[in-house]
C-alpha cells in the first residue's frame, strides 16, 4: 500500500484548468494530469532521443556514489520536487542504501498518476516511502512540506531541468527556505545552446508530448491550429534563455471542459508552460544569490547539462 498526502486535490486541479485556459493559459502542472499526457510522457522518457531526461540520469548513474558521499551518515531525508515517475529519484536512493544511510524518500509532484508510479516503484524497492500531491508553483504548498528542524538531514532535490518550468530568480529563494544548516540541494539545468535546444523541443517525440493536454481536451493539429516553439532571453539577468511555446488557433473553436465553454477566435493563443536554460555562470550565479554554496558539479559529457550539489553555509 502506498501513501499520500494531498496538498492539491483532483477538484481543484480541474477547476484550474478551467481558470487558465478561460485566460488562455496552460501551465506546467497540466501537462503531466491527463491520462494522455502521462502517457506522452513516459513514451519520452523511454526514448533515448529525449536528451535532457538522459543527461540527467545519466549524471546520477555516473556520479551519484560522489555526490551521496557528501551528505551525513545515518538517516536522510529525500524529498523530491517534480519526482514524476521517480526513475531517476531510485538512483540516489539505491545508492544511499549501498553507502550504509537510510533514505526516507518523500516525492513530490502535482500528477496523481506519476506520483503513485514513484511511490510504487520506491516501495517495491524496499524504501520507506510517503508522497506528497502538490502544485510547486504554490508558495504555500512548499511551505507544507516536512519541515521539522530536529528532524534527519535531507537531501531536496530538483531534477530533470524542473526549475526551468518556474522564474529561477524567485524560486531559487523559495529552495533555499526549505534547507537547513545540514541540509542539502541536488539541482540541475540544461546549458543554452541555441540551435542544439530548439531542435529538443520542436521535433515530432516531444511536440506530441507538449501537444497531450490540448489533444486531451479535444483539439487536433492542424485541423483546429498549430503548436508553435519560440525563445527569448530574460532582460532581468545575463544568460537565461527562456523556450516558450503556444497553440494558435486555425479557426473558431468550441471547447467544452469540466461542464464550462471555452471559446476561442482563430488567431488567438493559448500560452503554453515554459522552460528556462541557462548560461552556466549565469546558473551558478542563480544559485549562489539564493545563499545555496555549490559543494560538487558535474557537467555532462555534451557540456549541454549541468548538475549542483548545494547547501547554505
Amino acid at each position: 500500500m502506498i501513501t499520500i498526502d494531498v496538498l492539491l486535490s483532483e477538484n481543484q486541479i480541474a477547476d484550474e484548468l478551467v481558470a487558465a485556459l478561460a485566460n488562455r493559459n496552460l501551465p506546467e502542472k497540466f501537462f503531466y494530469w491527463f491520462p494522455t499526457s502521462v502517457r506522452a510522457w513516459i513514451s519520452l522518457c523511454s526514448d533515448g532521443a529525449y536528451r535532457n531526461f538522459m543527461r540527467s540520469q545519466t549524471l546520477l548513474q555516473n556520479y551519484a556514489a560522489e555526490l551521496v558521499a557528501h551528505l551525513p551518515r545515518g538517516d536522510v531525508e529525500v524529498i523530491s520536487l517534480g519526482a514524476g515517475q521517480g526513475v531517476k529519484d531510485l538512483l540516489v536512493l539505491e545508492q544511499l542504501r549501498a553507502a550504509g544511510r537510510t533514505p526516507h524518500y518523500v516525492p513530490v509532484d502535482a500528477s496523481q498518476a506519476l506520483l503513485e508510479m514513484a511511490c510504487e516503484l520506491a516501495t517495491k524497492s524496499g524504501f520507506s516511502c510517503r508522497g506528497v500531491k502538490a502544485d510547486l508553483a504554490n508558495a504555500e504548498h512548499l511551505a507544507q512540506l516536512p519541515h521539522d528542524r530536529s528532524g534527519p538531514p535531507r537531501l531536496v532535490m530538483i531534477l530533470g531541468n524542473t526549475l526551468g518550468a518556474f522564474d529561477p530568480i524567485d524560486y531559487g529563494a523559495r529552495l533555499a527556505r526549505l534547507l537547513r544548516p545540514q541540509d542539502h540541494l541536488l539541482i540541475d539545468g540544461e546549458i543554452f545552446s541555441a540551435e542544439a535546444t530548439m531542435s529538443g523541443y520542436d521535433n515530432p517525440l516531444n511536440r506530441r508530448f507538449a501537444f497531450a493536454p490540448l489533444r486531451s481536451i479535444g483539439l487536433e493539429e492542424p485541423r483546429d491550429g498549430a503548436l508553435e516553439f519560440t525563445s527569448d532571453t530574460d532582460s532581468r539577468r545575463s544568460g537565461l534563455h527562456r523556450v516558450r511555446k503556444h497553440f494558435r488557433a486555425a479557426r473558431d473553436l468550441e471547447l467544452l471542459i469540466a461542464g464550462e465553454t471555452i471559446r476561442l477566435q482563430v488567431g488567438q493563443q493559448i500560452e503554453m508552460n515554459w522552460s528556462y536554460k541557462y548560461a552556466r555562470e549565469a546558473f551558478l550565479a542563480l544559485l549562489q544569490e539564493a545563499g545555496i554554496s555549490p559543494a560538487a558539479q558535474h557537467l555532462s559529457d555534451d557540456g549541454r547539462f549541468l548538475m549542483v550539489l548545494g547547501r547554505r553555509p
